[in-house]
């Protein structure tokens, strides 16, 4: 007994007329007749009777169809649940991703996957590294996008996606605006806006106690937990800040790369380690994967 000859079948039911179950079934009189013949020397007996009147269901007949019917439906609901599984139809997927991450660069990759994926359900949480380890391991969320100066440790799984240096952001008409470069000596005495979530911070600390930049004389002028709020203000002429280079979302902001040291940081995909990844994770990774990263 083949898929199609039980097709063939329920058609003839529905229609009770040969050339019209052929026509719904897009195959010839003659192929569908051979099917019908099939299954009823499978099932030995006749099917449908032709009359003058029209063709009828046998008693055979009327006895297997609700069985056949009932195969045919469950065929196509198993066709159909794969094709969503494999086109990942209506699929939930949490990606964390930190704040400090800049949105417009990002948005490539998440229009990237859109297309290549666009049954996902996206759901894009944004919180402090703090934050989304804890609710990876909570499974709160599938994947996070993260970055940190120290190591992920070994409950977690990062894969690289690109690195980026970080930036001294100033308002137009500073000195630093006629360089190419910052030093980090070149920061002391200068109002210092403080990113409240930057992953980094501590990092920025112990690099001027390393480099003899004296913290006491880096004023910090005003502090924020929103990235927009910090680049505005850095615009209005309040102070400087660090920011990786492609956090700069603000038009007419000035950013220079900061040396003397080079600060850069590698933004990974995050998963939890050893646990099975979902079909949207799965999707997310392939498509991050495949995208250009600068």
């Amino acid at each position: 007994m083949q898929m199609n000859q039980i097709r063939y079948f329920v058609a003839m039911c529905e229609t009770l007329n040969f050339t019209r179950a052929a026509e719904k079934c897009n195959v010839s009189q003659p192929a569908l007749t051979r099917g019908i013949q099939a299954l009823e020397a499978e099932f030995g007996g006749f099917l449908f009777r032709r009359e003058r009147g029209g063709t009828h269901l046998t008693d055979l007949g009327r006895l297997m169809r609700p069985i056949l019917v009932s195969i045919y439906e469950q065929s196509r609901a198993a066709k159909s649940t794969a094709r969503g599984f494999l086109r990942l139809d209506d699929a939930p997927l949490r990606l964390g991703t930190m704040c400090t991450l800049g949105p417009m660069r990002f948005m490539g990759f998440i229009n990237h996957f859109h297309v290549e994926y666009p049954g996902v359900e996206l759901t894009i949480v944004e919180g402090t590294t703090e934050r989304l380890a804890r609710e990876l391991l909570t499974g709160a969320l599938d994947i996070a996008v993260m970055a940190q100066p120290k190591p992920f440790d070994e409950r977690f799984e990062a894969r690289p996606l690109y690195r980026e240096a970080f930036v001294v952001a100033f308002p137009r008409g500073h000195a630093f605006e006629r360089s190419e470069i910052v030093r980090l000596r070149e920061i002391e005495g200068e109002p210092y806006l403080s990113r409240i979530n930057c992953e980094y911070q501590d990092y920025f600390d112990y690099l001027c106690a390393q480099y003899d930049v004296d913290v006491v004389d880096v004023v910090e002028a005003h502090r924020s937990e929103r990235e927009d709020w910090i680049q505005a203000m850095v615009i209005a002429g309040l102070g400087i800040c660090f920011m990786p280079e492609y956090s700069a979302s603000l038009p007419g902001l000035p950013v220079r790369k900061l040396v003397e040291p080079t600060v850069e940081r590698v933004v990974n995909l995050v998963t939890v380690a050893n646990r099975a990844l979902t079909a949207p994770v799965q999707a997310l990774v392939r498509s991050a994967e495949s995208y250009g990263w600068p």
